[in-house]
Order: C-alpha cells, then structure tokens, then sequence
C-alpha cells in the first residue's frame, strides 16, 4: 500500500504572490471603506440636522412666527441664554445638537457654549441693548433689538440657519471657539459690495485653530467675536472639499462644500 506524500511548505514565490494579492485588494478597499465611513457620517449629521430643523419649525408655530435667538440677552446684560436651551425642550436628546465625530457636546448654556458643534446663525440673536441696524451689521454683531421672522426674510428657502462649527473638545476649555453659532457678518463681502451676498467665515479647516487657509489668513490672531465659523469638517482636506449639511429657514435641508458655500449668492446668510 503506498502511502500518500504530504505537500510541502508553501514556496516563497507562492507567499510572495499571495501578499501581493492581499496588498492590491486593500488598496482598492481600504478607499471604499473610509469613504463609506465618511459618508455614514454625512447621513447622520444630516439626520440630526433635520430633527433639529423640525424643532425649529415647531418652536416658530408656538412663538408666533419667531425664530429661537441664537442668543437672547435682557437690559440687565447679564449673560445670555443661547438656543439650545430654547430648543432642547422640543428634542430632548442631547445627542442631535453633537456633530458625529467632532468629540464636542451638548452647551446646557452660555458658560459651555464653545463645546457646541452644530451652529446657529447670530443673525437670529435678539439684543435690547443693540446700537445695530438691520441692513448695517459688522463685524462681531450678535444681536438686533428684535427677533428674528420668517416674515423678514425675502426667501426662507434660500436663508441658512444651521451648519456644522468649529468647537473645542468637551474636555478642553477654550477662549476662543464658539462653535454655538457661526456669524454671518464674519466673513468675505461680495465683489461688488452686496450686503445680501455676504458670507460667513467658511472652511474645511476649523480656522479657530489654524491659518493655512488663503482665504483667512490671520485667521487665529483675530478675537473670538471675529471669528465663529463654518467648520465642513467633513472629508476637510484644506481644498475646500469638506462637507457640512445646511439648514434653511423653510425647514429642508441639504449637504454643501466649502467651496460651493464659498460662492456669494448662493445661500442668503446675511437676512438682515
């Protein structure tokens, strides 16, 4: 009876055929998975987005057509209270106000509000005390002696509210984040001066921390009020490639680059 011959050890060109093999399918999944990662979180971050966009649109119906302030203030000055705490109520989840993967939280108020992550435009800000006439904001305006309306606004559909923001860590104190809101008064005025067409601080870098952006760069040597951006961290590769879902004033919403957010006209930031 003759016996069977077991087959030898595996030859190192056989070895070497099956690692390349391995190292040609990785390279061809590893891309799809990351952007299948990425893209999960573009879908959460905008399902978040819409739930706050329904909490928006029923806290208007019960304030007779008011916007939630992004800060309200009183003639005392003391500190303001900021929009999550109006919202928070109607969505009682402190996980929808949390961008996925920004390692932020949820601001209970003013003292934390730098550790927010999804922002709200400071043009919904309410300010008895404010010199700031609508048509005529600056730089650094957070607030107008009234609150803000559906009814001020020329076309709801086409005015951003939210949008995803820079933020500090929520273990990290901060000066200079304020990633609760981003400002519309911040940014680049359009070439030929139309206030309307003015834009907000816009990026796939979070320029609170960083100057390697040409549009702003000076960016970290200017004052927290100066700054208050809109973070597109998503896919950011200092391109302007990065995403952000945005939230209009008539509830939808939709995903936008920071370069397609970068050009004048296409969303109505400065609504008054």
């Amino acid at each position: 009876m003759k016996l069977m011959k077991s087959r030898g050890a595996f030859t190192l060109i056989e070895l070497l055929v099956v690692i390349a093999i391995i190292a040609i399918l990785a390279a061809i999944l590893f891309p799809v998975l990351s952007q299948a990662r990425l893209q999960a979180k573009v879908t959460k971050s905008l399902s978040q987005m819409r739930q706050l966009s329904a909490s928006v649109m029923m806290y208007s119906g019960d304030s007779d057509d008011a916007f939630v302030p992004a800060s309200m203030r009183d003639a005392t000055g003391g500190p303001a209270t900021i929009w999550t705490q109006g919202l928070f109520p109607y969505v009682k989840n402190q996980e929808i106000f949390v961008t996925p993967d920004s390692g932020g939280a949820f601001s209970t108020g003013w003292a934390n509000r730098h550790h927010q992550s999804v922002g709200y435009s400071d043009a919904t800000g309410f300010d008895p005390l404010s010199t700031v006439m609508p048509g005529a904001a600056t730089p650094g305006t957070e607030g107008f002696t009234s609150v803000a309306t559906q009814s001020i606004m020329e076309s709801p559909a086409s005015t951003g509210l939210f949008a995803v923001t820079a933020n500090a860590p929520a273990n990290v104190l901060t000066t200079k984040h304020r990633g609760y809101v981003f400002n519309p008064y911040n940014g680049r005025n359009s070439p030929d001066n139309d206030y309307s067409k003015g834009l907000p601080m816009i990026s796939d870098l979070d320029l609170v921390t960083t100057r390697t952006d040409t549009r702003y760069p000076n960016s970290a040597d200017l004052s927290p009020g100066r700054l208050k951006p809109i973070f597109a961290r998503f896919g950011g590769n200092g391109r302007g490639e990065g995403r952000t879902p945005v939230i209009f004033a008539d509830g939808h919403c939709k995903v936008y680059t920071a370069n397609q957010l970068n050009r004048h006209g296409e969303i109505v930031w400065r609504f008054r």
